[in-house]
């Protein structure tokens, strides 16, 4: 983990959780960069498609509430991604903040079929897990 990363929190269903740590133990990753990847991989969708907003998502009350680490370039996108999410703006939208921005994108991907998932993250790293650094 770099000094420079961006810790947020997401809150997360004991489903969505496990299945996180599944393909983050599967990639030989850590969650935090499994996070990133899926943040990468669904923003594009996210920015162009009628999304479910923030307010909407099942688990704004879940169990689980996981801290990750992003790189300042990715959260840097997120005040601008929650924006987004909330147009048009209403009286009674939540604020959107960061990690309701997180929380949307994380539980977008999270919908998706787990071995398709597995094989992104496979495909995205040309077909290499990774594997940690060991201290020398």
């Amino acid at each position: 983990m770099e000094s420079d990363e961006v810790m947020l929190t997401v809150r997360l269903t004991t489903a969505e959780h496990t299945l996180l740590r599944r393909l983050a133990h599967g990639h030989r990753g850590d969650v935090s960069e499994v996070v990133a990847d899926a943040l990468l991989d669904v923003l594009p969708t996210l920015l162009t498609q009628d999304t479910p907003r923030p307010a909407q998502q099942p688990a704004r009350f879940a169990p689980y509430a996981l801290t990750v680490w992003l790189p300042p370039e990715l959260a840097e996108l997120l005040p601008a991604l929650a924006t987004h999410l909330t147009r048009p703006p209403t009286p009674t939208a939540p604020t959107p903040t960061p990690c309701t921005a997180l929380a949307t994108a994380l539980h977008l991907w999270l919908r998706q079929d787990p071995a398709h998932l597995a094989a992104g993250l496979h495909t995205l790293h040309g077909g290499r897990r990774r594997t940690r650094p060991t201290a020398a």
